[in-house]
């Protein structure tokens, strides 16, 4: 039934041809533009401007892979299923709301025809007539609309129908995008909960680092200090005395 609904919204905005593509597309993984071509027995540039139509609508995604021996760029399509069915929901409630605007109107409203010319006319523009047709002359008669609000009451129930079906494929369309957005999300929050784990890693290895340079640095400077007062020990209380004593024997002799 789906595919039914993706095929006549495509087909209302790039006709016949786009009909055809959608048995071709997938709305998983994307699909190679000359395979396409391929399989439609038609050329690149045919599909290309039967799928910028329906790219315009956001019928469709693509994204671009460019050869690198040949220096060109490759399109791979995919078909949006949610788009095109919203944009066919639209369709329908527009159409829906046409076919009671024409049932009230042919309901309340007289209008006029000439028989021989097949012209209709409102009462307006009748009566601004005088009733008369100004291309044969003929007089108009009142045009019995029952069969027409008959039909249009069938197009009415018609797509009605259509729209409470379609209803039912788009609530499950949404539920299966809802829970693939849900799937990226619970996948972007692991993500960024490793990302943190990582940076913090980081973090405390580099303090760690610091750390190490920082007690390396303060045992290198107490190294220092330490040898640089090694060098100017002495006994300072026995040098003076010593020295006194050479002083004294110094002046007996002279004595």
């Amino acid at each position: 039934m789906q595919r039914k609904f993706l095929k006549d919204m495509i087909s209302i905005i790039a006709g016949i041809p786009g009909e055809n593509i959608v048995d071709i597309l997938d709305e998983k993984k994307y699909v190679n533009e000359f395979l396409i071509a391929k399989k439609l027995d038609i050329t690149v540039n045919q599909v290309r401007n039967v799928l910028y139509k329906l790219s315009d609508q956001g019928i469709v995604s693509y994204i671009k892979k460019k050869d690198k021996r040949k220096g060109w760029y490759t399109f791979f399509w995919k078909l949006e299923n949610l788009r095109t069915l919203e944009l066919l929901e639209s369709f329908f409630l527009k159409k829906i709301q046409d076919y009671q605007h024409q049932i009230k109107s042919r309901e309340n409203k007289l209008f006029y025809v000439c028989n021989r010319c097949s012209i209709e006319l409102t009462e307006e523009t009748a009566l601004a007539y005088n009733f008369i047709c100004q291309e044969c002359g003929s007089v108009f008669d009142i045009k019995d609309n029952s069969k027409l609000i008959k039909d249009l009451r069938r197009g009415l129930e018609r797509t009605e129908s259509d729209l409470a079906e379609l209803k039912e494929e788009l609530a499950k369309e949404k539920l299966k995008a809802d829970k693939v957005v849900a799937k990226k999300i619970k996948v972007a929050e692991k993500d960024k909960i490793k990302e943190r784990e990582v940076k913090k890693k980081e973090r405390q290895k580099r303090l760690a680092v610091e750390k190490s340079m920082r007690e390396s640095k303060s045992k290198d400077k107490s190294k220092k200090r330490k040898h640089k007062f090694s060098r100017f020990k002495f006994k300072p209380h026995t040098a003076h005395v010593s020295s006194r004593k050479l002083n004294k024997s110094k002046k007996k002799k002279k004595r």
